[in-house]
């Protein structure tokens, strides 16, 4: 009686021991790229707040780091990242949503087929060419009929929100389609017309999808930088609640354009200036990073299982 012939058995274990070992060494080189970067944010931040007091980083109201009199206050540079933020967000959020309806509700599967592609090609423009397609052509086309300085928040808060575009409709419209069929079904039973179907039905039951393709979007258009460091301009200063107007109007400058005049301009490695553009990272990092977490709770919070 011949003995079985376990040889491509065996083969066939040390390649999958093989791939197992190359995804965890994946990970892991993910994983401590990650803790590496915080690291190097956390080192230069303490040391930038040994040197200049938090609640002062926290709560001024002045922000001028290479200047005399040098000024650290980070609030300007945080209301200037919420006026881009929200005007991105009036402008991808609605767009995005009403997209990713008509791809999982109204479009035929060879519609979809070519327009999902299509509009996702917009993530993949590189964003300087968004930059200076605001600052070409859409500042010049508002400038028409609407007072604006030729770097405004206006601009490149139209264009960040095109280049999130995709990522809400894209996020939402696979939430959508995550949805059973039979809840369709049975709302057409009912009577209800695709247009209820669609708002009532399917839209409050991918909303934990939703949502998190809105934060992450969000989040995106925060740390955004091309665009607003081109077209926004580079003017420190308050957002005045009183003239919702103005925020658009004029020239802001957001946390991430900072850190770019920063890194680019000729200051002293060791400086308190220097090291401010950590200290800027950082307080980057804390707001996307608690959006995020803002973004799994309610994913968690409301997502609906079926079965």
């Amino acid at each position: 009686m011949s003995q079985p012939d376990f040889s491509h058995d065996d083969i066939r274990t040390a390649r999958g021991t093989a791939f197992r070992y190359l995804f965890l060494l994946c990970a892991l080189l993910s994983i401590l790229t990650t803790v590496g970067i915080i690291l190097t944010l956390l080192i230069d931040a303490v040391d930038f707040f040994a040197q200049v007091s938090p609640v002062e980083f926290l709560t001024g109201t002045e922000w001028n780091p290479t200047h005399d009199p040098v000024s650290f206050g980070v609030l300007p540079l945080i209301s200037g990242t919420l006026v881009i933020t929200i005007g991105s967000a009036m402008v991808a959020l609605p767009i995005g949503l009403l997209t990713a309806i008509y791809l999982s509700e109204y479009a035929s599967d060879r519609q979809r087929a070519y327009l999902k592609p299509a509009l996702e090609v917009l993530a993949g423009v590189p964003t300087v060419v968004y930059g200076y397609f605001a600052l070409v052509y859409v500042t010049p086309a508002l400038d028409t009929f609407l007072p604006l300085s030729t770097f405004n928040a206006l601009s490149a808060s139209i264009m960040v929100g095109i280049m999130i575009i995709p990522m809400v409709s894209s996020i939402s419209e696979d939430a959508m389609s995550a949805v059973p069929d039979s809840l369709r079904q049975a709302s057409y039973g009912l009577g209800a017309t695709k247009f209820t179907v669609s708002t009532s039905v399917v839209v409050p039951a991918a909303l934990s999808g939703i949502f998190s393709s809105f934060i992450l979007a969000l989040s995106r258009a925060i740390g955004e930088t091309m665009i607003v460091a081109i077209a926004a301009g580079q003017t420190p200063r308050m957002v005045d609640l009183t003239d919702p107007a103005g925020m658009f109007l004029n020239s802001i400058q957001p946390m991430t354009s900072a850190m770019v005049q920063i890194g680019t301009g000729d200051i002293v490695g060791q400086g308190e200036a220097y090291k401010s553009l950590f200290a800027v990272g950082l307080t980057l990092f804390v707001i996307t990073f608690v959006m995020n977490l803002i973004s799994e709770f309610v994913a968690s919070r409301y997502r609906e299982v079926y079965r």
